[in-house]
């Protein structure tokens, strides 16, 4: 460790309460109409085998896809999308809007679909948001969204699959 490093982080001693307290991860919240979603307990290994390797690396190890590399950007048809790894329901395409990022954005998830924690990765604090049935990475909220709710969840399209209305969606994988 070099000497400056070492000095930096003794200066951010003070604020390691404060920061703890911003890590937790948020509590999902469900109503009486939202089914509760039991979380799967797969191991990573499963996973690996079943998903593309930038699909894993982008749900698994939390990697971030190229901007403008997802077909998903201009997908505009009615539908639903859902997670790649477990094909848990997570947007619908009505809350899908175009940001300008270069990565699929939506005004909002479905209920209870999607659990979120604080990310420290770039320095200040973002709020990452994952698929809470299997606890794959999907990319984080940002309060710069289209009124009224103000919110952009900013997707990596690896991280879904859209499923065209009147298409079945997919049995959920165990």
């Amino acid at each position: 460790m070099k000497r400056r490093s070492f000095l930096h982080g003794l200066a951010l001693l003070p604020a390691a309460p404060l920061l703890g307290s911003l890590i937790q991860p948020a509590v999902a919240q469900t109503t009486a109409t939202q089914p509760v979603i039991t979380p799967l307990n797969k191991p990573r290994e499963a996973w690996r085998k079943l998903l593309a390797q930038d699909a894993y690396a982008v749900l698994f190890e939390e990697n971030t896809e190229r901007p403008d590399s997802s077909p998903l950007n201009h997908e505009e048809r009615d539908g639903t999308f859902i997670c790649a790894a477990c094909y848990l329901p997570l947007f619908q395409s009505e809350n899908k809007f175009d940001s300008g990022t270069g990565w699929p954005s939506f005004t909002q998830p479905i209920a209870g679909h999607i659990g979120t924690k604080r990310d420290f990765k770039l320095l200040w604090p973002r709020t990452e948001y994952h698929c809470i049935r299997c606890g794959g990475h999907q990319g984080h909220l940002f309060n710069d969204g289209p009124a009224p709710r103000g919110e952009r969840w900013c997707n990596n399209g690896l991280a879904l699959q859209f499923i065209a209305k009147g298409e079945d969606l997919p049995a959920l994988r165990s």
